[in-house]
């Protein structure tokens, strides 16, 4: 990884919000289909996270059509739900910008790999 911030104007992808948001339909409709749900503790934290990565984050690369930024936190920003119930806290976040400079965040457990 480098050491490359992030430096042009991009825009958050509204589309994305909701399934990262603990209680919300889009969030419940990945577990009704077998996927798990990664989620930030609420909005607010949500973000601070992108604020964050958007300035301090390191380049992971270029992963499945997305250039991504992340950086691992202190504290669990968000958890890992599974359609069983079970959940896991999250402390690493990731940017995902696409070819249009819209972007979104995600709470994952590492970084994005092929």
């Amino acid at each position: 990884m480098t050491s490359e911030l992030i430096n042009r104007h991009i825009t958050l992808d509204a589309r994305h919000i909701a399934k990262h948001l603990p209680g919300t339909p889009q969030m419940q409709r990945l577990l009704k289909k077998g996927q798990a749900a990664h989620v930030f503790n609420d909005e607010n934290t949500m973000n601070q996270v992108a604020q964050c990565i958007i300035e301090e984050g390191e380049f992971i690369g270029t992963v499945r059509d997305y250039e991504r930024y992340g950086m691992f936190f202190t504290e669990p920003i968000g958890y890992r739900i599974s359609p069983d119930g079970s959940s896991i806290p999250l402390y690493y976040g990731e940017i995902k910008i696409n070819a249009d400079n819209q972007y979104h965040v995600i709470p994952r457990t590492r970084p994005s790999e092929e």
